[in-house]
């Protein structure tokens, strides 16, 4: 492996590691200032960002983005370690991973930026279909596609692609506890079962992508020794 796959690596691993970490303090900060929340209509949603810090919710929402983007770097990474004869696999795996990251970012930007500055000036028309915390809002059900469909798909494929190793084998469990986590997600939110989908996309992501930052880094670390 040359050196500047093998930092690209390295570095993509840590921030995604960082950005998930991050992520974790904001969701204790959430919890800890506010109750659960679910957006029935603009009214009840107005009140409760009028009434509660929206800090950790921005912190959260911006991290995400730099997840997003380091995950991208890192499935880049992943391509260029597959072997030859298994490319079109993580080929395939990389273009979902693409179109993972395009729709996260842009749904996670609008959440920073636009439906923020609305809610400052109280601008509301049409903002409800924007509103991450609508579940039947557009955006929302655009974010949810990346996160259960595309990303799964992306690590299932990635999960096929590399061969059995003895230092990629953590790895690999990383990939196939994401891409389940993801497909019984997919199921949840289509079927409207709440719990199923908050477990797998919280829990069962969160123990994923941890696993699979603390094993890439590890990997990375074995190889240049």
């Amino acid at each position: 492996m040359n050196k500047i796959v093998y930092r690209t690596g390295m570095l993509s691993s840590v921030l995604c590691l960082i950005s998930f970490v991050v992520w974790i303090i904001a969701f204790v900060g959430i919890t800890a200032i506010s109750p659960l929340f679910l957006c029935t209509n603009m009214t009840d949603y107005i009140d409760f960002v009028n009434s509660y810090n929206q800090f950790f919710q921005y912190l959260a929402k911006s991290f995400m983005i730099i997840f997003s983007l380091s995950f991208i770097i890192l499935a880049f990474v992943f391509n260029e370690i597959v072997e030859v004869e298994r490319k079109l696999l993580s080929k395939l795996a990389l273009a979902f991973a693409i179109m993972f990251a395009t729709l996260s970012c842009l749904h996670y930007w609008v959440q920073v930026t636009s439906v923020r500055w609305a809610l400052e000036e109280e601008v509301y028309a049409g903002l409800q279909h924007f509103l991450q915390s609508y579940p039947r809002s557009f955006s929302s059900s655009v974010n949810m596609f990346a996160w259960t469909v595309l990303l799964g798909l992306s690590n299932l494929l990635f999960y096929i692609a590399f061969k059995p190793e003895r230092n990629f084998k953590s790895v690999k469990i990383a990939l196939l506890i994401i891409a389940f986590s993801c497909l019984i997600a997919t199921i949840g939110f289509l079927l409207q079962i709440d719990f199923i989908t908050f477990l797998c996309i919280n829990i069962g992501l969160g123990l994923g992508f941890f696993w699979l930052t603390i094993s890439s880094i590890r990997y990375f670390i074995k190889i240049k020794v």
